[in-house]
Formats: C-alpha cells, sequence, structure tokens
C-alpha cells in the first residue's frame, strides 16, 4: 500500500466523487451561518444542513467537500493522549433525495480499495441491527462473508439529533495489526484498543423523528458520509497516531525544534508539544476566517487555545513569542488546500502576536494574584485553595486546573476541586440558558421557511431602478397569505426585482411596488432561504395578492447615496492597508444612505495623524474621479487581479470584482458609483474599538456630510447666541469666560478657606497630646473636601508634623479627612487606619496612605463621635 500525504488523500477523495458526478464544494467557514445550535462548524454535513432538510434547494443533488472543523468539547484530554485534536478535516460525499445506500456503499469500497489501495481483507463494515437493506448489499452485492459484517444498536449504528431527519448507519474499520491491538483473545471490531479503527461512516439519512420517538418515512432520503481526513492519513501511513501523519508531524518537530525537547522522551513533554500543536493548527484556520480572541463565545474559544498553547510553550522552555512562527508552517502545509490561509497569513500573524503578549502580560499578574492568594491561605491557616479562587484564576487569568494545583503542591498547598467544579458547572448553567433554543437549523423558526421552496427571486437592479414582475408569493407576520389589502403590514417576493436585498453589509432597498392604484410602500429588502428576495412593508393602499403582475420601483435618492457610502467604504479599506499595514482586514461593515461604518482588525487606537493621512488619501481617490468598473469573472481569474475577499464570505463560482481606477480592487455583490467623483468628500466622525483586536470607523459622504456640517453649524450658531457674541468670534469669546471663571474660582477657594479657617477658632487649644504625638481633631461646617485638604495641610503644621483629623458635615452629608506627619507615623500612627474607623461613626467607609487618607459619610450625628474615635485609635498605634 502506497504512504499518500494527506494533501494527497483530500485531493484523490475529492476527484474521486468529481468522477462519480458530484459538485465540489470548497470548505465553508468556521463561523456557522444562520445556525444559532452551533459556536463552530464540528461536522462535514453542518453547514448543509438547510439543503438536508428541504429549506433550500442544493446547487446539485450530488455534492461532495473537505470540511474544516473544530470541536472543543473535551479540550482537557488534548495532550494526555495521542487521539484527541480539536481541528480535523471531514471529507464528505452527501445526496439530497439522488442516489441512497447501494451507491454510497459501493463507491465507499471502491475509494478505500481500488484508489486509495487498503487491504480488502483489512477492511470490517458495520450496519444497524435492523438495516436489513444495508446488510444484503454488504453480504450479497459486495461479497463480504456475514461473519465479517458487524451488528450494532442504536448507540452505535442510528444518526439522530433530537427531533428531525435520521437514520441508520453503517460503517467501515479497519485493522492496524496487532501491534496496535490490546492483546485480549476476544479483540474484534468495537473493542476500545486502537486497532480496529473506524474510518468511514455513512449515515443513511430516511426518517423523521417526531422528537416523541415516533419515526416515519422521508420522502427525500439523503446520504449523509463522514470521515476523518487525519484519521484516513493515519491509517495509510500507518503511524501511530494523527500527530504522526505527515503534515501535522512538520509541525510537531518545529515545535520540538523551538523548544529544544524530544518527541516521546518524556511523557510531560508530550502532552505540551500535542497541545501546541493542536491548538496553533485550530488558532490559525480560525483566525483565516475573521475569528477574533474576546471573552465570549467563538473569540473565547480561540482565546483558550491561543493561550493554552502559550503556556505549554512556557513549560517546555520556548524563549520568547512563538506562535506566529509555528502558523508559518501550518500554513506551508495547507494553503494547496486553504488558500485562504495564505491570503490571510499576515493578518493571522498579527493576531496570534498580540494574544501572546496580552497572554505573557496576563499570566505575570495571575502569578501575582495567586502568590496574594496563598499569603491569604498561610494567614488564616489553611493549606487549600477555595474552588472560587481556582476559579477565579481559570476564568480570568487564563490559569488551567492542573497548572494552579502544580504551583501550589510545590509548596505545600492544594486546590479545592469539587468547588472549582462546581463554579464550572454554574457558568456552563448560565450559557446553556443564554443560548437560544433553536429548531433542527439552528435557525430562529420564521413563516419565510414555510414558503415553497421552489420558489426564487432573481435580481436585476444593478444598472436599472424600475422593473415588471409577478409576485410569487406572500406571508404576514404569522402566516402565508393570498392576498394583503390596504393597512396590512408583510412580505411580498416577485419572480425578477430591482430592490437589492441586504448583504455584505450593504443596507436594502427602499421604495414602492404598485399594481394599477394599488400601492405597497417597501421599508426593507432582505434575502431568504433558497434564493428568495423579500420585500417587507405595508400596503398604503388597494390590494395585492399572488400572480398579480406589477411595477417594482427603488428610491433614487435612497440608493445613490447608499452607492456613495459602499464605494468610499472600498476606498477607505485600500487607505487603512496603506496606512496601518497589510494586516488590516474588514471585520464587518454597515453601509446605508445616511453614513458608512467600518470595522477593521488593528490592535491599537488610530492617532489623529493617521486618520487624518486616511481622509487624505480617499478623499484624494475621490478628487481623482475614479471609473468604478464591475466586471462578472471566475473565482480563480478574481484572484487574479489580486481583489480582495472577505473573511468568512463564501463565494460561487461566478463573482463581481469591482474595481474603483487602479486603486481598489475587491469581490463585492453591492451597488456602487459610476465614478469616484460623485462621491463628494468622505469625513471620519469617530474612530473606536468594539472587541480586542477590532476597530470601528464611521463616516459620512456627500449628502450624509452636508447634513452633518449643517447640524454643526447650527450648534455653532447657538452656542454663539448664548454666549452673546458672533460664531466666527466664538473662540475667543469662550477662552474669555474661561479666564474669568478661573478668577472666579481662585476668589472663592480663598472665601472658602478663610470661612474654614474661622469655623476652626483657635486651633492651639485643641491640641493633645496622645504618647507623644500630637493630635488635632475639629469639626468645621459646610467645607467640601478640596477644602478640607487645603485646610489640613495649614493645621498640621501647628502640630508639629503630628496628626490632623478634620470632620466637616455638609447637610446630610459627612466628609472626614486625616493626615499624619513624617515623625508621628515613624512612632506608629497611620492615617489610612484612622480614617478607616472614624468614617464608621459617621456612616461611611474609606481608607488611605499612611500620610493621608479621606471618607464620606451620610450621618452628621456621628461628629462627635468620630472625633472622640480619632484619639482612641491613635493612642492604639502610638502606645
Amino acid at each position: 500500500m502506497q504512504k499518500y500525504g494527506l494533501n494527497e488523500l483530500r485531493k484523490m477523495y475529492l476527484d474521486f466523487f468529481a468522477s462519480k458526478d458530484h459538485l465540489v464544494l470548497g470548505s465553508f467557514s468556521l463561523v456557522p451561518h444562520n445556525d444559532n445550535s452551533l459556536l463552530l462548524i464540528n461536522a462535514g454535513m453542518a453547514p448543509l444542513k438547510p439543503y438536508f432538510t428541504g429549506q433550500e434547494i442544493p446547487p446539485k443533488t450530488r455534492v461532495a467537500t473537505c470540511q474544516k472543523c473544530i470541536r472543543t468539547g473535551d479540550i482537557e484530554n488534548i495532550g494526555k493522549t495521542a487521539r484527541h485534536g480539536t481541528f480535523f478535516e471531514m471529507l464528505g460525499n452527501f445526496s439530497f433525495g439522488d442516489y441512497f445506500k447501494t451507491e454510497a456503499i459501493h463507491w465507499s469500497w471502491e475509494f478505500l480499495t481500488e484508489v486509495v489501495g487498503l487491504e480488502a481483507d483489512r477492511l470490517y463494515p458495520s450496519v444497524y441491527l435492523e438495516d436489513d437493506e444495508a446488510f444484503d448489499i454488504w453480504n450479497k452485492e459486495m461479497g463480504i462473508p456475514a461473519d465479517r459484517i458487524f451488528k450494532f444498536g442504536k448507540e452505535d449504528n442510528f444518526w439522530e439529533h433530537g427531533a428531525g431527519p435520521c437514520g441508520p448507519c453503517s460503517e467501515i474499520y479497519y485493522d492496524r495489526g496487532e501491534k496496535y491491538g490490546c492483546g485480549k483473545p476476544d479483540c474484534t471490531v468495537g473493542c476500545e484498543c486502537d486497532r480496529y479503527i473506524e474510518i468511514w461512516n455513512n449515515v443513511f439519512t430516511q426518517f423523521e423523528n417526531d422528537g416523541k420517538g415516533n419515526y416515519t418515512t422521508l420522502k427525500q432520503k439523503n446520504i449523509d458520509t463522514g470521515m476523518g481526513l487525519e484519521r484516513l492519513a493515519t491509517v495509510v501511513q500507518d503511524v501511530d497516531s494523527i500527530f504522526d501523519v505527515d503534515t501535522i508531524r512538520a509541525l510537531r518537530d518545529k515545535v520540538c525544534e523551538f523548544s529544544g525537547k524530544e518527541y516521546k522522551k518524556e511523557y510531560a513533554w508530550d502532552v505540551s508539544i500535542r497541545i501546541i500543536t493542536d491548538h496553533i493548527r485550530s488558532a490559525t484556520f480560525m483566525i483565516s476566517d475573521g475569528i477574533m480572541p474576546s471573552n465570549e463565545g467563538r473569540g473565547y474559544v480561540l482565546r483558550r487555545l491561543i493561550r493554552r498553547a502559550a503556556r505549554h510553550g512556557r513549560l517546555l522552555g520556548i524563549d520568547g513569542k512563538f506562535l506566529a512562527k509555528l502558523s508559518e508552517t501550518v500554513i506551508e502545509s495547507s494553503k494547496d488546500g486553504y488558500p485562504e490561509l495564505e491570503e490571510k497569513k499576515n493578518m493571522i500573524f498579527k493576531v496570534l502576536t498580540e494574544e501572546e503578549n496580552k497572554f505573557n502580560k496576563t499570566i505575570d499578574q495571575g502569578l501575582g494574584i495567586l502568590t496574594d492568594m496563598q499569603k491569604e491561605m498561610d494567614n488564616a491557616g489553611s493549606k487549600t485553595l477555595s474552588g472560587k479562587n481556582a476559579f477565579k484564576l481559570y476564568d480570568t487569568y487564563g490559569f488551567p486546573l492542573d497548572l494552579t494545583k502544580e504551583i501550589l503542591e510545590e509548596k505545600g498547598f492544594n486546590v479545592d476541586e469539587d468547588g472549582f467544579k462546581a463554579c464550572m458547572e454554574e457558568q456552563k448553567e448560565k450559557a446553556r440558558k443564554a443560548r437560544k433554543k433553536t429548531n433542527y437549523m439552528g435557525a430562529d423558526a420564521t413563516i419565510y421557511e414555510q414558503m415553497d421552496k421552489n420558489i426564487t427571486s432573481k435580481f436585476v437592479g444593478y444598472d436599472k431602478l424600475e422593473n415588471e414582475s409577478v409576485i410569487s408569493t406572500i406571508a404576514t407576520e404569522d402566516e402565508i397569505v393570498e392576498a394583503i389589502t390596504d393597512g396590512d403590514m408583510g412580505t411580498i417576493v416577485v419572480d425578477e426585482t430591482v430592490f437589492y436585498a441586504t448583504m455584505g453589509g450593504q443596507a436594502g432597498d427602499i421604495g414602492v411596488i404598485t399594481n394599477g392604484d394599488s400601492e405597497f410602500e417597501v421599508k426593507d429588502t432582505i434575502k431568504l432561504l433558497g434564493g428568495k428576495i423579500g420585500h417587507i412593508g405595508q400596503v398604503t393602499k388597494g390590494m395585492f395578492s399572488v400572480g398579480d403582475n406589477v411595477t417594482l420601483k427603488v428610491n433614487k435618492h435612497n440608493r445613490e447615496d447608499t452607492g456613495k457610502n459602499h464605494s468610499a467604504t472600498h476606498l477607505l479599506q485600500k487607505a487603512l492597508k496603506i496606512v496601518l499595514g497589510d494586516h488590516i482586514e474588514q471585520a464587518g461593515s454597515l453601509v446605508t444612505a445616511d453614513r458608512l461604518r467600518f470595522d477593521f482588525t488593528h490592535f491599537q487606537a488610530m492617532t489623529p495623524e493617521e486618520i487624518e493621512k486616511v481622509e487624505d488619501i480617499v478623499n484624494n481617490e475621490i478628487a481623482e474621479n475614479l471609473p468604478v468598473i464591475t466586471k462578472e469573472m471566475s473565482l480563480e481569474d478574481a484572484k487574479k487581479t489580486g481583489a480582495m475577499a472577505l473573511f468568512g464570505e463564501k463565494y460561487g463560482e461566478t463573482v463581481r470584482v469591482v474595481s474603483m481606477g487602479d486603486f481598489s480592487v475587491e469581490l463585492c455583490g453591492g451597488t456602487h458609483v459610476a465614478n469616484t467623483g460623485v462621491i463628494s468628500a468622505f469625513k471620519i466622525i469617530s474612530e473606536s474599538g468594539i472587541a480586542a483586536g477590532v476597530r470601528r470607523i464611521e463616516a459620512l459622504t456627500s449628502t450624509g456630510l452636508m447634513k452633518h456640517y449643517e447640524s454643526i453649524e447650527e450648534e455653532m450658531n447657538l452656542a454663539a447666541k448664548v454666549a452673546k457674541t458672533e460664531p466666527i468670534a466664538l473662540v475667543k469669546k469662550i477662552e474669555a469666560m474661561q479666564e474669568e471663571i478661573k478668577a472666579l474660582m481662585s476668589e472663592n477657594e480663598k472665601l472658602k478657606s478663610k470661612i474654614a479657617n474661622a469655623s476652626v477658632g483657635n486651633a492651639d487649644d485643641q491640641i493633645v497630646d496622645v504618647n507623644g504625638v500630637k493630635l488635632l481633631a475639629i469639626k468645621v461646617a459646610d467645607v467640601d473636601m478640596n477644602g478640607l485638604r487645603n485646610l489640613g495641610d495649614q493645621m498640621k503644621e501647628k502640630t508639629n508634623d503630628g496628626v490632623v483629623v478634620i470632620v466637616s458635615t455638609l447637610g446630610d452629608k459627612v466628609n472626614v479627612i486625616a493626615m499624619a506627619g513624617d515623625d508621628a507615623i515613624s512612632k506608629g500612627a497611620h492615617a489610612g487606619n484612622i480614617i478607616k474607623e472614624v468614617a464608621k461613626c459617621v456612616g461611611g467607609g474609606g481608607g488611605g496612605r499612611p500620610n493621608m487618607a479621606q471618607a464620606g459619610g451620610k450621618n452628621p450625628a456621628g461628629a462627635d463621635d468620630a472625633l472622640a474615635k480619632a484619639k482612641e485609635v491613635l493612642e492604639s498605634q502610638v502606645k
């Protein structure tokens, strides 16, 4: 048997099913689309759910993919064994109501034995124990002896996911030989050892489960095949585990090179090497799909993977940052199958480096927190870290439980693991409650799902704003209807429309649909499942029925202003790359007629100079009056032009390429201006951070910008009117007013100081000696905290470096200040501890440094008690 490489096996599989008339699709993004049930794509069939449920018509009834997947359910086991991994590639061939069991079984055997060259006598099929049809195909058609076909029950060989489509499975196991076995005489298929390994799983989706255990036969039977590419490579290359497969081994060896550690020398090293190898693969692919590190959702998964890898790098003794360098190996070995890795490599490296920097700071901070926790345990005479504190280290500072245990065990402490698990379960329960309830599709169920899946819409509005069409279906909020009448809200779907539906960040068109005297105001246009375009709005007069011939007319000014902002967004993205660097990638956008919003990957706030440079570049290109040309071409040809693609976007074989002179070339399905001069002008009105590593720019052009300037002018005129001057003289008037305010404030402070001093009376008569330290504890009225500080400085001189405590009552509030001189401090006085006790007497709290502290309270009646308490506390300090 030839030992094919992982990349070869991927191509062999896809080519094989292409020869069986399958449409080969590229891998979907790891970010689920329209599926609230998944955080990340975790199976080859997950992105194809709409085709299995019949909610969307597939591009072809036979499809094959190699899907990148992430599973983190058993992340704590990663590294501890050579079996577990978070990232994997899933090979799949799918039939949507086309072929069924016979073809699926024949082709699986043909690929494994004739294409890959696995020995037939080492392959063992399994079937669901009640699936006689599959058993007969294996036995009678394929010639596999009955004693080599294993029958398993529902737990092993029946796929279902609650309510929805389900069905029996037929798996194929490969005998890897005695060297991988457990040595037991009864070792066979189904044994937990590594000898018999499942490499292929045919799922025959033929039933509908109503969720109560009742099964009905589906009219459309489907095939869902899954085969782990890494697992197949493990078998073909006859290696111990996925970490020994050619491409993954190259990465594993790089980890060993960086750390100077040898694989399979020490178990602890092996764990760390495997964790880093696995996690950097996952992180690289996740970032390439636009996922950014954060503290929630899939961003938290990414952050956790990166930080685990970084921590195990420390454990292996790797000096400095290393994750971006490892990512280069991931990209090099996988870019043929996933070209987006090469396209996004600068961004990937930047994210990894920034996150590694943050982790290095965080882990040092966490170690400091852990040291403080150890001191608290020492003071309490405890040897056990509470589960709550262990979870705090885990959740806030990225300390896995094993790291906390390891550090503490070296110093004779242990951890309340049950308490930790309880905190973990509490967090999981909160996450479960926060998760949306979903249907089988994972999307929120809407009335649109009940629309005929054969109905589609065609967009014809790139070059015109008006057309005639026929209404194909109508929906209200809760039902599909034949007609809607005056005042009704609803959604109208037509065969062909000039209305652009919300997509790629561009807001949907508005306008009107008419039929004679009847009028429907379109307030939004959206894309629906199955290629439908929904016009959402209200009947303002008359009636609309399914089958009506209607006229659709887009609001011209709204479309034009939206196009200006969309074209400006393209110029902005290129300008940001020029000013900030090639790591800039779009992370989201919103384009409306009023303004544009652009989210991009960057790790620090833009400086005023950078913002000005970006504005200048965009405005220069607007002034150049660049022609905006849109061409349709194949995706491959589009990439050759250097067109920029968006994170996580799924592109078809034919794409639209929007060019603005030689300045900007992007893949885009939106609407644009004819030339950049139409945009008129561009202005950034805000730049802010919205997530870790993601910034947001809001900007205006043309009409929106003019309205903005009109608003500013209106505000300026109003301000000038209030200041009793002209707009042109407003700055000088404000400066003069500030000087006047400054002088008044100074005069006010002097008056307050005189009043405060006067309220003290003869301070010398109120000074008492407390064990050799002079104390002045006095009460004043109506002095704020700033006045108290000034008064305290003056009174401290009278005590010859002693202690001053002043209590001031202002209505129903109390301010307290304490000050101690160096001599008093040297004898044990501590202003912070004095104020802590004194504040209790006035119903407040506070604290501070040994030399100065302050507090507030809400009980003026306790002022005299506070002064007495000050003397009492000082006596305890300077015995």
